[in-house]
């Protein structure tokens, strides 16, 4: 787990073409809710700052709701320096093994357990190997190809076409591992040393009572990364929803850094931390 300093910083522009209620997730989650020390989320709406509402969802994700008025222009943005290791990982719930195994929005899992039971024959049952054999499918057999896959694209699609950027490798993990039996979800990081920077998906899936992390992309080291949010699929962990409205994404700043400088090992056994 990393010991040292991590920066994150997120800054996204949009403009607001109805009124609409936004929800972020930005922050970085925490053990038992509220605001790190130090960390600083900021909502401008044509230059004025506007106040946030938190709300607290599963597992330390933290949200922020606001009000916007349509015609505007808006910026949101996110500082935090984040130092050591933080806590453990979220407490499991009895329920997260059958929330977790269930199909959801991108990950129907119940139409691709055929595919999985072909792919990988003997896995059923077959404990921490499974969860690494699955991995390394996703990494050997699907190419990362920026701008390939559209948002409401699901892990049938990207099976389909062997394409997709971090979150359609999520995607596709999440659902072959669920069509196994194997409780699977999605995470949102602050990944260090992550190229292109960007927000970045994982995945966590349950072994032997608890949760692992796994990255089919291996694009950043797995020690490094800074919980943002944790659910079922890329509809519960958006960096930005917009109810009763419509808005025009702009430009994205997403910045992650970690003085360890730790190398990715992609067979290493990772547990993320929820920092305290």
């Amino acid at each position: 787990m990393p010991t040292t300093r991590r920066t994150v910083s997120a800054e996204v522009d949009f403009a607001s073409e109805t009124d609409h209620l936004a929800v972020f997730s930005l922050a970085a989650a925490r053990l038992g809710g509220g605001p790190h020390p130090g960390e600083r989320l900021r909502l401008r709406v044509d230059g004025e700052p506007v106040p946030l509402e938190p709300a607290e969802d599963l597992h330390g994700t933290r949200l922020h709701l606001a009000r916007v008025p349509g015609g505007t222009q808006c910026t949101v943005s996110y500082e935090l320096a984040l130092d050591g290791a933080g806590g453990p990982p979220p407490a499991a719930e009895s329920v997260d093994v059958v929330r977790y195994t269930r199909p959801s929005r991108f990950c129907p899992s119940d139409e691709m357990t055929g595919t999985a039971d072909a792919l990988f024959p003997g896995a059923r049952g077959g404990g921490y190997a499974t969860l690494q054999r699955v991995r390394d499918w996703v990494h050997e057999n699907l190419d990362y190809v920026a701008g390939s896959s559209a948002a409401t694209d699901t892990a049938v699609h990207t099976y389909l076409t062997r394409q997709g950027v971090c979150r359609d490798y999520a995607h596709l993990l999440i659902t072959l591992l669920r069509s196994l039996g194997v409780p699977a979800r999605l995470v949102s990081v602050y990944a260090p040393g992550l190229s292109p920077m960007d927000f970045h998906a994982v995945v966590e899936a349950w072994h032997d009572g608890g949760w692992y992390t796994l990255d089919a992309t291996g694009l950043a080291p797995r020690s490094e990364f800074v919980r943002i949010a944790t659910g079922a699929d890329a509809a519960e962990t958006a960096f930005l929803t917009t109810l009763q409205g419509r808005i025009t994404l702009g430009e994205m700043r997403i910045a992650a850094e970690s003085a360890a400088g730790t190398p990715e090992d992609p067979g290493a056994r990772v547990v993320l931390p929820l920092p305290a």
